[in-house]
């Protein structure tokens, strides 16, 4: 598995390379937030460990700009920051995982390895997210519901991605509007909805529930048993 670390810590990111290595892991490092969302925009790599207070753009914003390219890689948010509300900001940025520090290597190495099985491989080029039937190809930007192909547009699939990011997690409107039309300023609230309708036609299937569920007075989310 290749992982890339972004870490402006150097003698953190020496010890977790090494650490990592050992584990027959290849990795590449980054010491600032630039350098490594330019590393990691370029592909090839599994998971991500990203930092979350980092020279140039920090964590969440690293993550989110991976997020808005749809590059196939998990992300790890790495941070002294353990508050509740800074773990919810780190996952709604985009990152699939939250460790925070100080940490043990042995942690590190197991939510890399599940991190791996998640997304369906140990291999950048086989990189698919699976929650229930429902299957991304991150690579090839397509979409199945079961064996059947999903015709979806781009802001469909991006919605569909968020959702399935986050499954059986309430995400509100504007959660989802910021991660789906990336701060777009002239998008309102309601599109979500829309969005949402749409995308409820296009999963629909004979025999099989809608996966979408309305949290009232919330948003909406992603029923991972009926996906």
């Amino acid at each position: 598995m290749r992982v890339l670390l972004i870490e402006d810590d150097k003698r953190l990111a020496h010890l977790i390379k090494k650490v990592l290595e050992e584990e027959r892991f290849s990795v590449d490092v980054a010491g600032d937030g630039d350098m490594g969302l330019e590393i990691a925009l370029r592909g090839g790599h599994d998971v991500a460990i990203v930092d979350w207070m980092l020279p140039g753009r920090d964590g969440p914003a690293v993550c989110r700009a991976i997020r808005s390219a749809h590059v196939p890689i998990a992300l790890l948010m790495l941070t002294a920051r353990t508050q509740v509300e800074d773990r919810v900001a780190g996952l709604y940025s985009g990152a699939d995982d939250y460790l925070g520090k100080p940490f043990s290597f042995d942690e590190l190495i197991a939510r890399i390895h599940a991190l791996g099985r998640r997304f369906g491989g140990d291999a950048a080029d086989a990189f698919e997210l699976r929650v229930g039937s429902l299957v991304l190809d991150l690579h090839s930007h397509t979409a199945r519901r079961g064996n059947q192909p999903l015709e979806l547009t781009k802001t469909e699939w991006t919605l569909l991605e968020c959702l399935m990011r986050h499954p059986d997690q309430a995400l509100s409107r504007q959660v989802i509007l910021d991660y789906v039309w990336s701060y777009e300023s002239d998008v309102q609230p309601t599109m979500v909805d829309v969005y949402i309708s749409y995308l409820r036609n296009k999963l629909h299937q004979p025999g099989m529930k809608d996966p979408i569920q309305t949290r009232r007075g919330v948003g909406y989310s992603l029923d991972a048993k009926n996906a």
